[in-house]
């Protein structure tokens, strides 16, 4: 017991709390630094490295497995393989103590979506470091991802930290168009990626609200991608000889239709666990339509409010949107064809056949409907009080009273193909996201520059958990 008065033990009291957090906390903040400026580099060079589908990505592959090997990896630990020799992805196994027990499989990809120089404010193939964030193509999809997950293999072994379980990752190659390595590897070497469950930095992560820490959203499951062709054809003829028949006009009614459709609400188990939970952090109309759209017969007006987001919206119902349009050739002829493509993002379970039929009453008779990638279901993976327990106890020692819920993806992602395989997968980036600034595939895309370092650090400690 302190002997002093009670002023005097509470000032006391409140300085050796002081102290201990300055050097709690000083340690953590060395600890983190650590890694960091390792992980800055690997991003640097990744981002710096253009991984379209024009570049491919056997470059960054080969850059990736020489810093493996240089930490330690053997060569048959740190592979460049697939189908496709311009579009490669990288197996790196790190070896554990129980050879009986099964791997865990950690996923990112390399690739990116294109982007050009006139269309960024600043040059999409250099890291610029400006405000507190990172500019560069591919810094939030998925480079920040391919960072943690290599930047952390580096680092644990310099500290000669051995898991109990074989970890496996897989830094995938063509995420973005095709994902036939991925088909290709599941099918055909299924032993160097099987393991008990994947998780995947390319979703999921800290929502964030006013700069603010919200909700820890688990990717679970995610929409089923698919695209149709519309076309109109004519015999075209002298623009001086118009006529109401014209295949822009034809085109542009029936994509007038698609613009007013609204799919059925479909609000799926993981939805409505996402809205559940998403209630206890926000407030006021918005807490209470998340409260009423996760009831058994949700409210109207809710979903109403709720609709007019399309964050929100996307986890309600199937969508589809016109994304591409081309028509005519020449600007003093009629056209001879018009034609758009047709995006939708279809309810994991809902039947692609009845999403097909609802696009071609929209069409119309006189358009031509053609299926250009066909969907392919993927089941969502289970979530589990036990799943669940795992990353909230990750979550919480970052994030202090952010609750965790599992979410769908409404984009896609590798992860629909390893759920397909019979792998449950997990969408967990450790990214803060602002779901009002979404930039990805998108002009100036950029992450924070404090949440990268919070992925990094995320990623570190999770690994370690997976691994024991």
């Amino acid at each position: 017991m302190l002997n002093c008065s009670a002023g005097r033990c509470l000032w006391t009291a409140i300085c050796i709390v002081l102290a201990v957090e300055i050097v709690f906390g000083s340690r953590l903040v060395a600890q983190s630094n650590a890694a960091n400026p390792l992980a800055r580099e690997i991003f640097r060079e990744l981002i710096e490295i253009p991984t379209t589908a024009a570049d491919g990505t056997a470059k960054a592959a080969q850059a990736i497995v020489k810093r493996l090997i240089a930490a330690g990896f053997a060569a048959e630990d740190a592979q460049i393989l697939g189908p496709d020799p311009r579009t490669p992805f990288v197996v790196a196994r790190y070896r554990g103590t129980d050879p009986a027990a099964k791997p865990i499989l950690f996923m990112a990809h390399m690739d990116v979506v294109p982007a050009r120089r006139e269309d960024w404010s600043v040059d999409p193939w250099v890291l610029l470091e400006r405000e507190g964030w990172f500019y560069g193509r591919g810094t939030s999809d998925n480079k920040t991802g391919v960072t943690s997950i290599v930047a952390n293999l580096v680092r644990l072994k310099g500290e000669a930290w051995r898991p109990r379980r074989d970890l496996i990752v897989l830094l995938t190659g063509d995420e973005e168009t095709t994902a036939a390595g991925l088909e290709w590897l599941l099918a055909e070497r299924r032993a160097l990626v099987d393991a008990e469950l994947a998780v995947n930095t390319d979703s999921g992560g800290v929502i964030v609200r006013n700069s603010k820490p919200v909700i820890f959203t688990v990717q679970a499951s995610e929409k089923v991608y698919a695209d149709y062709r519309l076309e109109v054809t004519d015999v075209g003829g002298h623009s001086s000889l118009a006529r109401a028949d014209n295949p822009i006009y034809t085109l542009a009614a029936a994509l007038q239709r698609f613009a007013a459709h609204q799919f059925p609400l479909n609000v799926t188990d993981v939805a409505r666990a996402f809205f559940e939970r998403s209630a206890l952090v926000e407030s006021g109309q918005l807490a209470a339509d998340m409260r009423a759209v996760a009831q058994p017969s949700p409210d109207a007006a809710a979903v109403a409010r709720l609709s007019g987001n399309p964050f929100y919206n996307a986890r309600l119902r199937t969508t589809c949107v016109a994304t591409q349009v081309e028509a005519g050739h020449a600007p003093n002829a009629l056209p001879q064809m018009a034609r758009a493509n047709i995006n939708c993002r279809i309810l994991p379970g809902e039947p692609p056949a009845d999403i097909e039929a609802t696009i071609r009453r929209l069409a119309g008779d006189r358009v031509k409907v053609t299926v250009t990638q066909p969907p392919e279901p993927s089941p969502a993976s289970p979530v589990s009080p036990a799943i669940l327990g795992r990353f909230e106890k990750l979550a919480a020692a970052q994030w202090a009273n952010v609750p965790v819920a599992p979410t769908m993806e409404a984009g896609a992602t590798d992860g629909a193909h390893t759920r397909r395989a019979g792998i449950p997968t997990y969408g967990v980036s450790g990214l803060t996201q602002d779901p009002d600034d979404v930039r990805a595939h998108g002009k100036d895309e950029r992450v924070s520059i404090s949440g990268f370092h919070q992925a990094v650090d995320f990623w570190y400690r999770l690994i370690k958990a997976f691994g024991e």
